[in-house]
């Protein structure tokens, strides 16, 4: 059995930066589609509420995790007056 770091994108090998990065997206792009299903509307309503054009939620959804920076999506996030907190410690 191999024992995982915690972060799938170092495990995969990314470098720890890049990994570090990728894990951040991943979980504001997780946030927004748990925002999206907890209030039951479709792609196109979030799109407005989010202030993005639709196929942007596509692409979310789609996990094209390339096509958003940390910024952009925790701007999104804020449109819909969700709070972002970050934490940081010291790398295992």
């Amino acid at each position: 059995m191999i024992k995982s770091s915690g972060n799938v994108f170092a495990d995969l090998g990314f470098e720890q930066a890049e990994a570090e990065n990728l894990l951040v997206r991943s979980k504001l792009m997780a946030a927004i589609k748990a925002y999206i299903e907890s209030e039951g509307i479709t792609q196109e309503e979030a799109a407005e509420r989010f202030h993005v054009a639709q196929p942007r939620i596509s692409e979310i959804y789609q996990g094209k995790i390339d096509l958003f920076s940390v910024d952009k999506l925790i701007n999104m996030l804020a449109r819909v007056g969700q709070h972002v907190e970050i934490t940081i410690h010291k790398a295992a």
